[in-house]
C-alpha cells in the first residue's frame, strides 16, 4: 500500500490507517510505503510504515523490493 501526503493536514490519517490493518489483524500482510513533500524518514519511523520514499521513483524501487526480495534496494527500508 502507497500512502502519499500533500498536506499536513493529511499526515494523521496515515497512521491511523496502518493502526486500521493492525485493527484487523492484517498488518503482516500488507507492505506500506510512505511519501509526500511533509514527510521524512522519522515520520515513517514513528508511525510503523515499512518504507519510506522521497519521491515516486524512490517508492518503485522499495517496491521491487518487497515483490522481489532478491532485489537489492537502491534505498533502504524504513528500521
Amino acid at each position: 500500500l502507497g500512502m502519499s501526503a500533500l498536506l499536513t493536514t493529511t499526515m494523521p490519517n496515515m497512521g491511523r490507517t496502518i493502526d486500521a490493518f493492525e485493527e484487523v489483524e492484517m498488518r503482516e500482510q500488507v507492505k506500506i510505503m510512505v511519501g509526500g513533500a511533509p514527510l521524512s524518514q522519522e515520520f515513517a519511523d514513528d508511525m510503523g510504515a515499512d518504507g519510506y520514499g522521497k519521491d515516486a521513483i524512490s517508492c518503485v524501487e522499495l517496491a521491487k523490493t518487497f515483490v522481489s526480495p532478491d532485489t537489492e534496494p537502491s534505498i533502504s527500508p524504513v528500521g
